[in-house]
């Protein structure tokens, strides 16, 4: 199909290690793009995690883990943006086909969503093309190409011929919407590679500053490394672009001050040039400042492989920690898709990450550098010490399937919950200037299922020069009912401030915000109870909180057997009283001195089932029997 040449791509799941940040992020550039008639292609749905084997391994994962995690990002774009067209992955999911899931292209996809767009595959992911049609995928890109076996099955009766008609009526829906309306559009290369360093000057983050940054004019700098004159800007694989021109680091400081060059490393390979090497540590000795642009080449990341490791070239990390042992106001520039392991983190006075960004990003680095930007980015990944730190390395990578052990704890989620040290944590960005948070305030005490709430904050700006802040919010789940992360971002804006200046930033909460998914009800669900609104820079960097309470009518289904314990009662709303008394009594049981809240704590009468209260007398046979002739089997 010719049309698909102007859709542009979204990798959601990609953006972030964060569903809901990753779903926000999306929505906007879904729009934009669509408003000037140009259809996106959101992809790859759904958990398409690894690279090798990515044709055929199974992503095992249960239903909790995909539709809180995997799913949302989805979700959420489809829902607030209705993008053109969906792709979907390449993977199984739990063993079945992407092109061939049923549940995730009909059920979830459309019935839920309420997609209304087109779903194609990738380029070879079809395995059956009439099963594909049946599960919902519309369009298949090159691959099993098997239009006979589409004839025979309508004419078998073993495709229904109202599912051909209706992946044609949406192909021809999808043609007839985005070329009736194309609209003539300027040549604008020179504004659109402004607004390409506009976007990388907003996204780059300064990870580290002993008080290097930002660079004075006056003072003598060094660039070093092959990304300062040819910066790696972009991914490896189908992500590549012909750009309109690329600016690097080493013609745009031109504009500003006379820095010195030395090569040091090659972008390319990982061979240290002791040639190389010595003319930039000589150079080093003799400079007040020394920024090394370093990164992972071509051959380090891409599409169709995985990293086997986060080391940066072995050269390059060589260098670095020679360079910082002549000069102690060394600032290290990455180029890189994904965190790096750091072990010269300690030795230099300054990190920057300005990740793979774009055409523009060599003017956008050294605005930053210079502080002609005050740099404002925020990490949207947590940047662990090592990789055997990160929560799937003992499950990732699977041939013919890999399970997703580590359930919802990935990325922050996992960190945060084991209280691990890592280099930068999710949110994190450090800037020119300082931020006060004060003044936290909820427009009510308690929030009704369904219901929102509107959480505020003032900012204010300490400092002696503009910046902007991205304040974080989070729900920090207090109940204690079921296993959650500390914390989950569900609200983020981003505040311009000038010197001085004060702001109120507020963002708004709804029930699904505090809400887990249940799959007892195949729902979001949230117990009722106290909830933590916490409010910070980073997801370790909390400056406010506050509690609400949340009140639902809604319970999960219990079903009462002689195995029920005390704790399960006492945790549901309307077994809340018998749950109560029977814990009190077992409690006296084991404890005869235990009474009123005291018992309420104790740990083993929350996990004694009714069949060992009655064994030991604390429940007679009456009560029993009446607890389970009441309430067995029974959902509330």
């Amino acid at each position: 199909m010719r049309e698909a040449r102007d859709f542009s791509r979204g990798r959601v799941h990609y953006i972030s290690e964060d569903p809901y940040l990753a779903g926000e992020l999306a929505v906007p550039y879904i729009k934009g793009v669509q408003a000037h008639h140009v259809g996106t292609s959101l992809k790859h749905y759904a958990a398409n995690n690894q690279e090798n084997n990515r044709m055929s391994c199974s992503s095992d994962a249960d239903e909790r883990t995909l539709r809180e995690i995997y799913l949302p990002a989805f979700e959420t774009a489809v829902k607030k943006a209705q993008p053109a067209t969906l792709m979907c992955s390449y993977n199984c999911i739990n063993g079945v086909h992407a092109s061939e899931n049923n549940w995730l292209m009909n059920e979830v996809l459309r019935d839920e969503w309420g997609f209304q767009g087109l779903v194609l595959s990738d380029w070879g992911a079809t395995v059956d093309r009439v099963n594909g049609l049946t599960a919902g995928l519309d369009l298949e890109m090159p691959g099993v190409g098997d239009d006979a076996a589409i004839v025979a099955a309508v004419k078998s009766g073993a495709l229904d011929e109202a599912v051909l008609d209706k992946a044609v009526e949406r192909v021809l829906d999808l043609i007839d919407q985005w070329t009736a309306h194309r609209e003539q559009q300027a040549l604008t290369l020179e504004a659109d590679h402004d607004f390409a360093r506009h976007v990388a000057e907003e996204s780059i983050v300064l990870l580290k500053n002993n008080g290097v940054l930002p660079l004075e004019k006056s003072q003598k700098v060094l660039f070093v490394g092959a990304y300062a004159a040819v910066p790696r800007y972009q991914g490896g694989g189908s992500s590549h672009v012909n750009s309109f021109k690329v600016s690097d680091a080493l013609t745009a400081v031109k504009a500003y001050a006379d820095v010195s060059y030395a090569k040091g490393f090659s972008g390319v390979e990982d061979v240290y040039d002791p040639a190389l090497a010595e003319e930039a540590i000589s150079a080093a000795k003799a400079a007040d400042r020394v920024v090394i642009f370093a990164g992972l080449p071509d051959s380090f990341e891409s599409e169709g492989y995985d990293r086997a490791h986060m080391d940066m070239p072995a050269c390059q990390n060589r260098l670095i920690r020679e360079i910082a042992q002549v000069n102690e106001n060394v600032i290290v520039v990455l180029h890189n898709g994904a965190p790096v392991a750091m072990p010269w983190l300690n030795d230099v006075a300054g990190v920057v990450e300005a990740y793979l960004g774009g055409q523009a990003v060599g003017e956008a680095v050294v605005n930053v550098l210079y502080g002609i930007v005050t740099p404002s980015g925020k990490l949207a990944e947590t940047f662990p010490i090592k990789l055997s730190d990160n929560p799937s390395y003992l499950n990732f990578g699977g041939k013919e399937s890999v399970e997703y052990r580590e359930g919802i704890f990935v990325g922050y989620r996992y960190y945060d919950k084991k209280e691990m040290a890592v280099n930068f944590p999710f949110g994190y960005g450090l800037s020119y200037t300082t931020f006060a948070y004060s003044n936290l305030r909820l427009d009510k005490p308690v929030i009704a299922d369904p219901g929102t709430l509107m959480v505020s904050v003032d900012v204010t700006n300490t400092g002696a020069v503009a910046g902007k802040e991205v304040v974080q919010l989070y729900i920090e789940d207090h109940t204690g009912k079921v296993q959650r992360p500390i914390r989950e971002l569900k609200g983020f804006a981003k505040v311009s401030l000038a010197p001085g200046e004060a702001k109120t930033v507020s963002m708004q909460l709804d029930t699904r915000s505090f809400s887990w998914y249940s799959t007892a009800i195949h729902d979001w669900y949230a117990y009722p109870g106290e909830y933590g609104i916490a409010v910070g820079s980073s997801s370790r960097d909390i400056r406010l909180t506050e509690t609400v309470r949340l009140e639902t009518d809604r319970a999960l289904p219990t079903h009462i057997s002689l195995d029920t314990t005390a704790g399960d009662l006492y945790a549901h709303p309307k077994m809340a009283e018998i749950g109560k008394n029977l814990w009190n009594r077992i409690a006296r049981f084991f404890s005869p001195e235990a009474t009123g809240a005291e018992s309420l704590r104790d740990p083993i009468a929350s996990s004694v089932p009714m069949r060992a209260a009655l064994q030991f007398g604390i429940l007679s046979q009456v009560e029993n029997e009446k607890l389970v002739s009441e309430y067995s089997d029974r959902q509330f």
